[in-house]
């Protein structure tokens, strides 16, 4: 018997479905509603968290009901926001913004609870912060995620749980967070900074991790889930289409391949001299199903490029940005992703079939 290599002819397509979300001119939008979460509450219903942000870059994370209609019809209710800038790490008065930023929502069954990441920008700058809920609808605040002495403790976004303990490089049984420490140049200067970051050796530039915390700690008490161990590199921007970086984007699911989520990558072009126009593209990943740190396939050519007026121009132009991932049937997907920082899109990802084992020629 001998098994084919199935993640070397992984692959699938990517349907846009339009716009679901869009600015509805309160002041709590006026500079985009983008980058959301999603989770299916305890009875069934489509739930997505919007980042809204207000005039000044001040984020809130809104909650929306999705409503279905005839064939693939959807539309989303707005409810209300589930966290505004409140805690003191989600507070600062420098210009530049402060609030609740980029959720992710994974709900995880040895919890009992939905799980979100989301990026606090405070007086510190941008840190993953947690926020867990019984129902989906309320949410309370856990804290700061604290990394061990050794680790990066810096800026840092793109924080993603997996739904599933794991085993770390260690092989200590933990839970995965996906993160991207960032450069303080980046942070400061933003696509400025590209031409720095692009002469900066690849493994210097900012790339994707994932960090574990152990399991047995937050079994003992949940505060422990801030607690993280260890952290290894899965995403370096080493691809022609992801040059300046890569981050996570949408929660994994599992596959038969293991765990798969789509990811996202910047790459720049020089406009004029010094000049640069970024450009955020989103590709595939499949992550080994016990040990995630170990990368079975990534894209070696984006799925997804800002395409239409709606993802080519906006608060930031330029910009697929996937976030949340709603399970449709065995291997296909929607995912709501950012379309040019300024509204949401859906899209329908269609996994091909796994390549099952063949059985070996008869001699």
């Amino acid at each position: 018997m001998t098994t084919l290599d199935a993640l070397s002819n992984f692959g699938g397509t990517v349907d846009r479905l339009g716009i679901v979300l869009r600015p509805d001119g309160s002041p709590q939008e006026v500079e985009g509603v983008l980058n959301p979460a999603s989770a299916v509450a305890r009875d069934g219903t489509l739930l997505i968290y919007p980042r809204a942000v207000a005039e000044g870059n001040v984020s809130r994370v809104g909650i929306c009901r999705g409503v279905r209609g005839p064939g693939d019809e959807l539309r989303f209710e707005r409810l209300g926001f589930v966290l505004e800038p409140q805690a003191p790490y989600e507070l600062r008065t420098a210009p530049g913004g402060n609030g609740c930023e980029d959720p992710r929502v994974t709900f995880v069954p040895v919890l009992d609870r939905y799980v979100m990441a989301y990026t606090a920008f405070g007086p510190d700058g941008p840190r993953i912060a947690v926020a867990l809920s019984q129902d989906g609808y309320h949410w309370e605040r856990l804290g700061l995620v604290r990394f061990a002495a050794g680790l990066d403790q810096g800026d840092d976004k793109d924080g993603v749980f997996f739904p599933e303990p794991v085993l770390s490089p260690a092989g200590v049984r933990s839970f995965a967070l996906y993160h991207r420490p960032m450069l303080r140049l980046s942070t400061m200067d933003g696509r400025g900074a590209i031409p720095t970051l692009l002469d900066l050796p690849v493994e210097e530039r900012e790339s994707t991790r994932i960090a574990y915390i152990p399991l047995d700690a937050v079994l003992a008490d949940v505060h422990n889930l801030l607690d993280v161990r260890e952290s290894a590199v899965v995403l370096h921007p080493d691809m022609p289409w992801c040059r300046v970086k890569t981050g996570a984007g949408t929660p994994p699911v599992r596959i038969a391949e293991g765990w798969f989520s789509l990811f996202h990558g910047v790459n720049a072009r020089e406009v004029s001299d010094g000049k640069y126009v970024a450009q955020y593209s989103a590709g595939f990943v499949v992550h080994d199903a016990e040990r995630p740190h170990l990368v079975r396939y990534r894209s070696q050519q984006p799925v997804m490029v800002p395409e239409g007026v709606d993802e080519t121009h906006g608060i930031v132009s330029n910009v697929v940005f996937p976030t949340a991932i709603d399970v449709r049937a065995d291997r296909v997907f929607d995912v709501y992703y950012g379309m040019a920082d300024a509204r949401i899109g859906r899209a329908r990802v269609r996994l091909n079939a796994p390549f099952a084992a063949e059985e070996e020629p008869a001699a």
